[in-house]
């Protein structure tokens, strides 16, 4: 029998209030006037505007009882009690308890804020009046519903935006502990809403500004632009070169490699720290808002950022650049037909920072020169397609990870050293001769 009753109690959990008469409990009672209920743990309470006003449904004689067994009255099928606890007897079945109060609102509510770093703190003070009560093991209190609205600062992908928030809990005197709050905002306590709202009441708010010179707390967003090479679906002859402005963690990169970084900070944010370390050296330090920078020598990189101001320091972003070692290869043909593929004499490489390409014909004449890894010869001469045949071409080039000081020599020592492995100055140079065959399709 008394789980069916705490069963019937949950369901009636829901607030709501009218003038007149209206049901508000598994037992025959009706509450008369305008009331609403809340259910505190397996404890209901009844809620007046004006009056407690309580009758029975039945027409039955009812023994109204106190909850601390005491008779309150006998025989009354209608009565206006004190605010307190009850149940009643009719027909020698006991109701389960039940607590009347008057309507009252709580006295001289403030609320203050206090900023910080890693959180915001509310204080209220004043008294909250929570309904308290005697039940048959002991006092009780019931604090009263209320919620926190604020506007929190979130990243949306792009850029930092205004995010409504609302935090649920229970009205008490103290401290409320939201989320460090990064821009100036207005934060609303509403308490009672269900019930005012159900008793006719207009909505009773406390309003605190949070001032933007108030505000203490730091953020950021670390982001990066890489700057790309050549138009977005074209054929390229660079190895691992970027293809997109947004860098893929994991990816080797083709050096030089130029990226603009940008911390994204938060309002309040005043000072910025950027590190960034090739292996364990740190390589740069910087200040500014956003950085640029160039990535050239093969190796892994880690780019760190963190923003502050007097008083908080934002966690620290992490951003990682591979940067992949030097390569050059040179075909044996080309075929400029105008067929979209093999056109041009072209090398494979990627990670160059210095590039040079002569082409001779088969009397030592030059008839095409580039500087642009990236680009070749189409196969003409002054505007006329060369000769189908064999031309020779010498290719001087260092790649970003040869010395800073290194210097072409004779392809012969290039070549011996190479082979013996024994001096790593030629590393990244590249001192490359041959024939090139141009091929025309028969038509």
């Amino acid at each position: 029998m008394r789980k069916i009753v705490f069963i019937i109690i949950a369901f009636l959990t829901l607030p709501f209030g009218r003038a007149g008469v209206g049901l508000l409990y598994s037992s025959p009672i009706e509450c008369v006037g305008t009331a609403t209920q809340v259910v505190n743990g397996n404890d209901t309470l009844f809620l007046f505007r004006d009056e407690i006003h309580l009758r029975t449904t039945n027409g039955a004689d009812a023994v109204w009882y106190m909850t601390d067994g005491s008779v309150y009255t006998s025989g009354a099928n209608e009565i206006f009690p004190d605010e307190g606890g009850y149940y009643i007897e009719q027909g020698g079945v006991r109701s389960a308890p039940f607590y009347v109060f008057l309507y009252r609102e709580p006295t001289d509510l403030q609320l203050a804020i206090e900023p910080d770093c890693g959180t915001t703190t509310l204080r209220l003070t004043g008294d909250p009046l929570p309904w308290t009560y005697q039940t048959s093991s002991g006092a009780r209190a019931c604090e009263r519903a209320c919620t926190i609205d604020y506007i929190a600062l979130a990243w949306n992908g792009e850029t930092w935006a205004d995010s409504a928030a609302q935090v649920e809990t229970k009205l008490h005197a103290g401290s409320y502990i939201l989320p460090p709050l990064y821009a100036s905002t207005e934060i609303t306590l509403t308490y009672d809403q269900a019930v005012r709202a159900a008793l006719g009441y207009p909505p009773a708010s406390i309003v605190v500004p949070l001032e933007e010179k108030d505000v203490r707390a730091v953020n950021m967003e670390l982001t990066s632009i890489a700057t790309t090479r050549g138009k977005e679906g074209e054929k390229s002859n660079e190895r691992n070169r970027p293809t997109s402005q947004k860098l893929i963690v994991g990816s080797e990169y083709s050096g030089p490699l130029e990226v603009a970084m940008y911390s994204n900070p938060t309002p309040a944010a005043q000072y910025y720290r950027w590190s960034i370390y090739k292996a364990t050296e740190r390589i740069v330090t910087r200040n500014d808002m956003d950085i640029r920078y160039t990535f050239s020598e093969p190796g892994s990189y880690r780019v760190v950022c963190s923003v502050n101001n007097s008083y908080c320091q934002s966690d620290s972003m992490e951003l990682t650049v591979a940067i992949a070692e030097s390569y050059l290869a040179v075909p044996n043909v080309f075929t400029p037909d105008g067929n979209g593929q093999n056109d041009e004499f072209r090398v494979a490489y990627r990670s160059l920072r210095e590039f040079h390409c002569w082409v001779y014909n088969r009397w030592g004449k030059l008839v095409y020169e580039w500087t642009d890894p990236a680009k070749g010869w189409d196969g003409t001469i002054n505007g006329r397609p060369a000769a189908e045949g064999a031309y020779y071409y010498v290719i001087r080039a260092l790649g970003t990870d040869a010395a800073k000081d290194a210097q072409y020599i004779g392809l012969k020592a290039v070549y011996q050293k190479k082979k013996a492995a024994a001096d790593e100055s030629v590393i990244g140079i590249y001192q490359l001769s041959g024939d090139i065959n141009l091929l025309r399709k028969k038509q």
